[in-house]
């Protein structure tokens, strides 16, 4: 399979997670959803406006700006999923200023764990939603 088709699929799913989110999700996979749907989106633009030799910088920039907003929200709710996120993100951010440093090109190697994060990310949100979802379920008086 091509590299569009995983390009999609991964895009769509953000989509999809970050609507499950806000139907049932509390505040903070509200906030995880939105942060991970606004990274999603900062990331697809600045690849198609910058130069090469300035996008590595930049998304190693955002990378730890993400990764700083997902530790903020998992001191401030205390949450197991909010927790994975923020790893995983640094992981994001370790892989990213790998290349950078190394001056690496982009490889199979680098798409493989870059995807294998943005998919962890997003089950985490997804297992935070589920969670959120059935605590409720479970505190509303029985008919």
């Amino acid at each position: 399979m091509s590299g569009w088709y995983f390009h999609y699929s991964l895009l769509t799913a953000i989509i999809a997670v970050a609507a499950f989110a806000w139907i049932k999700g509390g505040t903070p996979e509200r906030i995880g959803a939105t942060l991970n749907l606004l990274g999603s989106v900062l990331f697809s633009g600045l690849q198609t406006i910058m130069v090469p030799e300035a996008l590595a910088l930049s998304l190693l920039v955002l990378d730890g700006l993400f990764g700083v907003a997902f530790l903020i929200l998992a001191v401030r709710y205390a949450s197991l999923w909010l927790g994975a996120a923020m790893l995983l993100q640094a992981a994001q951010f370790s892989l990213h200023a790998f290349y950078y440093v190394t001056a690496k090109p982009v490889d199979r190697l680098f798409a493989i764990v870059n995807n294998l994060v943005s998919w962890g990310i997003l089950l985490s949100i997804v297992v935070g939603v589920i969670g959120h979802w059935l605590n409720v379920r479970h505190q509303a008086p029985a008919a």
